[in-house]
């Protein structure tokens, strides 16, 4: 079938048959998912760490070298509702080993790129993976543990998104300062092969079950609380990507910041985000709206303050600490908000939130550059926060419209493992709080 997104089975069946699991192989699998987005999560954030190295190895500025954040971001963006479609009624495990093995070719190639077209051509490879990965995991915990464990199977889920930001991004620019940035890479080919054997190894069967044609997804756009999510989402990500993209340089001409450092105060940042990530995780799920006034407020403070107060290392340190834990939570509260909004067209939903979200990440990666090429390294920060701002006043604004949750009578799991097909926008949506 190449003509429909497919919504997700319950948790425990493979087609119409139950399947008897064991919890422990059931949260060994979620593991192997979690591990596969820190994987795609960390190769699409290696350049941050590594944006100087990369500029100084194939001869183009720190602007240009951000075009290996941009072009991964656009390529997802396009991937991720093609490739549900694309994919059709094949086995979704099939499919992640598929892509995870994809990734690990991408990273080869960018390890030996000669030039910077090869590791652009690299880059557009790693897109492709991006968008399959995020896609299908955002919404796979309902089918991998009971029902009333899938917001913990979530939340550890997107954890692997912060650890690649405490573990991957760190280790990668540590990595590249003490022997090639070349090796960074190289090392998360093997590892991508490996999370490839250890899902084909602990995930079940997961074949598609319930559809929604894929020409009624645009019409998720009329369904007010997953348009406002969605406009969040590129509003806040734009932002953060504009100026994390570039927090390096901005490190190294704000504060001063030796090489040395810069990893040590990368691991910082990914440290306080994996504490924001199970922070936001436990209150996500009952109050999306409140934790992203939280999250966004902090993370617009630590951007502006970054010119002002950053000026040492000392100052650099606390603003990326705080600014980690802020963002920590990005993607869980969003992914959980776009998830209460449409129960029943979930995988549909991820799509469209896989897209924003990487479109939002080329995009700020795109005019971080021009800030950082064009007016000042550190006018990307002012680009950041000035965007969280906007992100905070939508959602403070407009985010008590729609409903933040499911259909009365039906869970969100229940709704999304139904296969039946409520019409996004429709009077089901449309629940004031």
């Amino acid at each position: 079938m190449t003509s429909s997104t497919e919504l997700t089975a319950p948790a425990g069946t493979s087609g119409s048959s139950p399947v008897v699991r064991s919890p422990l192989r059931s949260w060994l699998a979620v593991v192997a998912v979690a591990v596969g987005t820190f994987s795609v999560v960390t190769t699409e954030m290696l350049p941050v760490g590594l944006l100087t190295s990369i500029g100084n190895a194939l001869h183009v500025s720190a602007g240009t070298a951000g075009l290996a954040m941009t072009v991964p971001g656009l390529i997802a963006a396009l991937a991720a509702p093609l490739l549900t479609a694309t994919v059709g009624r094949f086995d979704r495990r099939l499919v992640l080993c598929g892509l995870m093995g994809l990734l690990a070719v991408a990273n080869l190639l960018s390890a030996l790129a000669p030039g910077f077209t090869v590791l652009l051509s690299a880059r557009v490879l790693v897109g492709v993976s991006i968008g399959g990965v995020w896609s299908i995991a955002g919404g796979l915990a309902v089918r991998l543990v009971p029902e009333r464990s899938a917001g913990h199977a979530t939340t550890l889920i997107f954890s692997g998104i912060a650890v690649a930001s405490v573990l991957g991004v760190p280790i990668g620019t540590l990595i590249g300062d003490l022997v090639h940035w070349r090796v960074a890479f190289a090392a998360m080919a093997v590892l991508s092969l490996a999370v490839a054997a250890a899902m084909a190894v602990t995930l079940p069967p997961l074949p598609a079950t319930g559809t929604v044609r894929l020409r009624e997804v645009p019409g998720l756009f009329r369904n007010v609380r997953l348009r406002i999510g969605l406009i969040t989402t590129l509003l806040l990500v734009t932002g953060h990507f504009g100026a994390y993209t570039y927090v390096r340089p901005v490190l190294e001409d704000v504060a001063g910041v030796g090489t040395g450092l810069i990893s040590t105060l990368l691991l910082a940042y990914g440290v306080a985000g994996i504490a924001g990530n199970f922070l936001a995780g436990t209150t996500a799920h009952r109050e999306p709206r409140r934790t992203l006034v939280v999250i966004f407020a902090l993370l617009a403070a630590a951007e502006l303050l970054v010119p002002v107060a950053g000026a040492t290392t000392a100052g650099a340190a606390v603003l990326l600490v705080v600014w980690g834990l802020a963002y920590g939570g990005v993607s869980v509260t969003c992914q959980t908000w776009v998830l209460h909004a449409a129960p029943d067209a979930r995988e549909a939903a991820s799509a469209l939130y896989v897209g924003v979200f990487n479109v939002a990440i080329s995009l700020g990666a795109l005019l971080g550059g021009r800030a950082a090429d064009g007016i000042a390294v550190r006018g990307v920060m002012w680009f950041g926060g000035g965007l969280a701002v906007l992100a905070l006043a939508n959602v403070a604004l407009f985010g008590r419209r729609g409903t933040a949750g499911p259909p009365a009578g039906r869970g969100p799991h229940q709704a999304a493992a139904s296969g039946g097909h409520v019409r996004p926008g429709g009077p089901g949506d449309q629940v004031r709080p």
